[in-house]
C-alpha cells in the first residue's frame, strides 16, 4: 500500500523540439526504470513514424520509483506530451490526468508559440509548474534572458528554474528533487467506492483494449467487476499493472495512482475517452467531468489506388480510429476515385500521420483529395447545412449565403522577419488584431481564414522566416464572406476530387494555376482534352492539352494529293469521334501533384 503523499503525477509540456523526450529518457535512466542495455532514444515514442520525424504524437506514460535525497522511496508517473498544435487535444486530455507539469524551454530559443499554448493549458488544469531551462551547454544558451522572457511573455516566476542539458544528463538530480519538493501530491479517500478516470484506450491484437487509468478514490484489483458510467458496460478485470515503459503487472491499484487494465474488451469504442469508471455494485453514481471531444477541423477523402483495396482500407481505418480519438470518417463515393472514406483530422500534419500510418502499417497505396474545412451554409428558407466536401455543395439558387470557419493565429518570430510574416498573413485574406514584442522577437495575433491555412500556410511561414517563426491557432468561429465553390473539368467531365471552396477575388488565379498544372500532369492521348475551371456554368480558366499525332501518310509514296488529304480527314473524324467517347486516364500523381497547390 503506497501513502498518496509519496506519489507525484507530472506531464512535460514543451514546443516542438525543445527536449520533452529527451528529457523523460534522462528520467528514466537516471532512477535505473530500464535497464542501462535497454535503454534507447525516445524511449516512450513507440511508433516507428515517431521516431523516424522526431515527434512526439501519442502522449506515452511511464511509472519511475525514485528514492529521494531524505532517503524516502517516491513513485513518479510522468506522461510525456506531443509538442505539435494538431496534437493539442492529447496535451490538454494528458493535463487532466495528473496534478503538475514541467514546463521545458530551449534555453536558447526562448519561448515559442507552442510553449504559451501548452502552458495555459497546464493553468487551466491548476497545475503547479516547475520551469525547467535545457540545452543549457549549447554555446548561444542564454538562461538569464529565457528566464526573463518567460516571466515578461508567460507570467511564472523563472528565478529558480532548473538548469539542465537533457543530452548530457547535467542538472537531472536537480530535476527529480524538484518535482518531489514542488509539486503537490494527489488526493484521494482509500475508503471511498471506486472512481477511476479513463484516460486512454488502444487495441492490443494479444490483450485486447488495454485502457489507461488514473485512480481518485477506492481501490481496483485484479477480478473486480467493473462499470463505465457513460456506455453502462459491466466488465470483469483481467489483468492489472503500471508502464515502467514495458507492461508490468502488479495486484491492485490506489488513490492517486496511474496504470492499465484489461478486461476482455473487444473494441475500443466501448471505451470513451474521459469516461468514469466505478465498481458495479456499491459504485459511484455521478461521473468525474471528462474531456471536451476533439472537433475535427481539416476534411479530406481518402481512396485507394486500387479499388479491390476497399475493404482492407475499411478495416485499416476502424482500426485506426480505436486508437485515436480525435480522428473521425465516413464512407463517401466519387465518380472520379470509386468508394472512399471522408476523414476528419486536427490539422494538416495529423492528416499526414494517419495516412502515413495506414499506406505503412496496412500496405494500400492512398489517393488523397484536396483538404478541405467544414462551411456553415446558410439557406434562404433560414436552415443551415454544414458542407464537409465541396462537391456536395447544394443549388446556389436556395442559398442565402455562406460562412467560413476564421482562426485565431499567434506567429511569434524574430524582428528581421517580421515584414515577410505580415505580408503573407496579409495575402491570405487576415485581419491584424495584436502586435506586441518579447525581446527581439515580435508576436503577432491574426485572425485568419481556416481555409486559407490548411493548404500550405506552415510551409510558407517557415520558408520566409527560415524556420524561426514558431505558430500557433485556435478556432474563433464563423463568418460570412464571398465564397464560390470552383470545379475542374477534364474533357467537358467535372473532377469532383479537385473542387475546392475559393474566395471569389482568388478564384481565377487558383483556377488558372490548377489548370495549367494540370496541362503538366494528365499524358496526351489520343485526341485533344480541354482542362477547364468553372464557377457554376462560367468558364475562367482554360488550358488544351494537344493530342498526340500519328503520320498515317507515311505509306504514301508519291501519287495524287488527295490521297493525303482523305487519309487525313479520316483521322480526323476518328479523333472527333474518340473525344466524344475516350476517357481520359488521370494517373495518381497527377491528383496528389495537382493538390500540393503552391
Amino acid at each position: 500500500m503506497i501513502k498518496t503523499s509519496h506519489i507525484r503525477n507530472f506531464s512535460i509540456v514543451a514546443h516542438i523540439d525543445h527536449g520533452k523526450s529527451t528529457l523523460a529518457d534522462r528520467l528514466i535512466q537516471q532512477t535505473g526504470t530500464v535497464a542501462e542495455r535497454d535503454m534507447e532514444a525516445q524511449m516512450l515514442d513507440t511508433m516507428d513514424i515517431e521516431r523516424e520525424r522526431g515527434i512526439t504524437i501519442k502522449a506515452n506514460s511511464v511509472r519511475i520509483d525514485y528514492k529521494a535525497d531524505d532517503g524516502e522511496q517516491y513513485i513518479l508517473n510522468l506522461i510525456d506530451t506531443p509538442g505539435h498544435v494538431d496534437f493539442a487535444y492529447e496535451v490538454s486530455r494528458s493535463m487532466r490526468a495528473v496534478e503538475g507539469s514541467l514546463l521545458v524551454v530551449d534555453a536558447s530559443q526562448g519561448v515559442e508559440a507552442q510553449t504559451l499554448a501548452n502552458v495555459y493549458y497546464a493553468l487551466e488544469a491548476d497545475h503547479e509548474i516547475v520551469t525547467v531551462l535545457n540545452k543549457i551547454d549549447l554555446p548561444a544558451a542564454e538562461p538569464d534572458r529565457v528566464s526573463q522572457q518567460i516571466e515578461d511573455v508567460i507570467g511564472i516566476d523563472a528565478t529558480d528554474a532548473v538548469q539542465i542539458s537533457a543530452k548530457t544528463g547535467l542538472g537531472i538530480p536537480s530535476v527529480l528533487e524538484r518535482i518531489v519538493t514542488s509539486l503537490p501530491a494527489p488526493t484521494g479517500d482509500p475508503n471511498a467506492p471506486l472512481k477511476a478516470m479513463l484516460v486512454d484506450s488502444w487495441y492490443d491484437p494479444y490483450l485486447g483494449v488495454v485502457v489507461l487509468i488514473r485512480i481518485h478514490d477506492g481501490f481496483l484489483k485484479k477480478g473486480d467487476r467493473i462499470k463505465m458510467l457513460n456506455t453502462n458496460a459491466n466488465y470483469q478485470v483481467d489483468r492489472i499493472g503500471v508502464f515502467k515503459p514495458q507492461m508490468e503487472s502488479i495486484d491492485c491499484l490506489g488513490p492517486g495512482e496511474m496504470g492499465f487494465l484489461t478486461a476482455s474488451i473487444k473494441q475500443v469504442r466501448d471505451t470513451r475517452v474521459g469516461d468514469t469508471i466505478t465498481h458495479e455494485k456499491k459504485g459511484i453514481t455521478e461521473p468525474l467531468p471528462g474531456f471536451k471531444p476533439s472537433q475535427p477541423v481539416v476534411f479530406c477523402g481518402l481512396f485507394p489506388v486500387d479499388n479491390s483495396e476497399f475493404e482492407d482500407l475499411r478495416e485499416s481505418i476502424e482500426k485506426l480510429a480505436l486508437n485515436d480519438a480525435s480522428f473521425s470518417f465516413e464512407m463517401e463515393t466519387s465518380a472520379a476515385l470509386g468508394f472512399g472514406f471522408r476523414c476528419g483530422f486536427l490539422g494538416l500534419l495529423h492528416l499526414e500521420v494517419v495516412r502515413d500510418r495506414i499506406e505503412r502499417e496496412y500496405g494500400i497505396d492512398l489517393i488523397t483529395t484536396a483538404p478541405s474545412v467544414i462551411y456553415h451554409i446558410q439557406m434562404r428558407d433560414q436552415s443551415t447545412i454544414e458542407l464537409h466536401n465541396p462537391a456536395d455543395m447544394p443549388d446556389l439558387t436556395y442559398v442565402d449565403h455562406i460562412e467560413e470557419p476564421r482562426i485565431k493565429a499567434t506567429i511569434l518570430v524574430p524582428d528581421e522577419y517580421l515584414g515577410d510574416v505580415l505580408k503573407l498573413c496579409q495575402d491570405r485574406r487576415g485581419v491584424q488584431l495584436d502586435l506586441t514584442y518579447a525581446g527581439a522577437r515580435a508576436m503577432v495575433v491574426y485572425d485568419l481564414p481556416l481555409n486559407e491555412v490548411v493548404f500550405d500556410f506552415y510551409d510558407r511561414l517557415k520558408s520566409v522566416t527560415k524556420g524561426y517563426a514558431s505558430f500557433d491557432y485556435q478556432m474563433e468561429g464563423y463568418r460570412q464572406d464571398f465564397l464560390v465553390k470552383m470545379q475542374i473539368m477534364v474533357n467537358d467531365e467535372p473532377v469532383d476530387a479537385l473542387s475546392t471552396m475559393v474566395h471569389r477575388d482568388r478564384a481565377e488565379a487558383r483556377g488558372r494555376a490548377m489548370c495549367e498544372k494540370l496541362k503538366d500532369l494528365i499524358p496526351r492521348h489520343m485526341f485533344k482534352i480541354p482542362i477547364q475551371a468553372a464557377i457554376g456554368g462560367r468558364i475562367i480558366a482554360r488550358e488544351t492539352l494537344s493530342a498526340m499525332r500519328k503520320d498515317v501518310t507515311a505509306k504514301c509514296y508519291g501519287g495524287d494529293v488527295t490521297r493525303k488529304k482523305k487519309l487525313l480527314e479520316k483521322q480526323k473524324a476518328g479523333k472527333k469521334k474518340m473525344r466524344q467517347f475516350g476517357r481520359v486516364d488521370i494517373p495518381q500523381e497527377a491528383f496528389i501533384s495537382a493538390l500540393k497547390m503552391d
